[in-house]
């Protein structure tokens, strides 16, 4: 429901074309790297993987494709991206509310190491997983 308003208000068609602005001058190694950061950083205005993924894959992915980031690669790391982003913040995925409710997590703490763990994750995909993907010949 909350991809569907995003849509229809056109916040998800203004803000592809800010990126679009923002990458368009670059190569497309720099500017797949900048959308897929943008792309994993925007799950903290997200309430579930659910909405974020309906709301922004496909205009990420358009907008990938045409800096020039080939098409197999751009989709397979916004689908990683997807399901690494849950553990951002207390309400990141589903189970994530019933974790921070039982109270074992302050919520600073929640925040910190959710960052801490996603640039190590960023870190993982992108760095490791860019060069494996090279390696495979998918890029």
């Amino acid at each position: 429901m909350m991809a569907g308003f995003l849509n229809s208000l056109g916040l998800i068609k203004w803000f592809s074309g800010q990126m679009s602005d923002v990458v368009g001058g670059l190569a497309w190694q720099p500017a797949f790297l900048v959308l897929a950061l943008v792309y994993f950083a925007s799950h903290y205005f997200f309430a579930s993987n659910t909405a974020h993924v309906s709301a922004m894959y496909a205009a990420f992915l358009a907008t990938a494709i045409a800096l020039g980031t080939p098409a197999l690669l751009a989709a397979l790391v916004f689908g990683f991206l997807s399901s690494l982003f849950g553990g951002l913040t207390q309400y990141g995925s589903g189970p994530a509310p019933v974790l921070f409710g039982a109270g074992y997590v302050p919520l600073g703490t929640w925040w910190r190491m959710g960052a801490v763990v996603g640039a190590l994750n960023l870190a993982v995909w992108l760095v490791i997983g860019g060069a494996w993907t090279k390696v495979l010949g998918i890029w």
